[in-house]
């Protein structure tokens, strides 16, 4: 059974699972035009689509173990990101997926989100390897891949779509942490 109550932790977030109660917020920070310019395709998806969403992620994690965190900083409960393991593309991959509120880019909080997700990925998953994608023309996503420890794997069209696709096996994303872990 999922821990419902688990939650993870950075030097400058937290990420805990999705709630129903999530809804509202999350559906605003997928509607702003930064986010889902590349996320929704542009489109402005109705309240009704953020739920099933909520609620597939729920499911997800009930069935699987993964789902879509809620990120937030430390000492406020505010959403101000997501982060997690969402399927893409047909037939679906499982991908890393991570989006934060425009007035938080910059601070490389995506990064730092990402890192912590691809870290339960494999310490606490289990998974061998960590994929993610973006469209061709998210130079800011390209970037939070690369820093994330994530490296270029293929591009193609997806959907009708240019899309760039990056990757990281355990042992390569283990090594590379563990040697800037280092030299700190």
């Amino acid at each position: 059974m999922w821990n419902r109550s688990r939650i993870l932790e950075t030097a400058r977030l937290r990420l805990r699972p999705l709630t129903v109660a999530d809804e509202a917020d999350l559906h605003r920070l997928f509607t702003l035009p930064g986010v889902r310019k590349y996320l929704w395709d542009d489109e402005i998806i109705p309240l009704e689509r953020t739920a099933v969403l909520v609620e597939a992620s729920l499911a997800s994690f009930e069935a699987h173990g993964h789902g879509l965190w809620a990120v937030s900083l430390p000492n406020d409960d505010a959403l101000i990101g997501f982060c997690g393991f969402w399927r893409f593309h047909e037939p679906p991959r499982l991908e890393l997926l991570y989006g934060i509120a425009p007035g938080h880019w910059g601070r490389g909080l995506a990064t730092e989100a990402a890192v912590a997700m691809i870290r339960y990925g494999f310490d606490v998953l289990g998974f061998a390897r960590i994929e993610a994608s973006t469209d061709a023309a998210n130079t800011a996503s390209v970037r939070v891949m690369e820093r994330a420890g994530l490296r270029f794997w293929k591009r193609e069209m997806t959907n009708g779509l240019d899309t760039i696709y990056y990757g990281v096996d355990r042992n390569s994303f283990v090594t590379k942490t563990r040697k800037h872990e280092e030299t700190k």
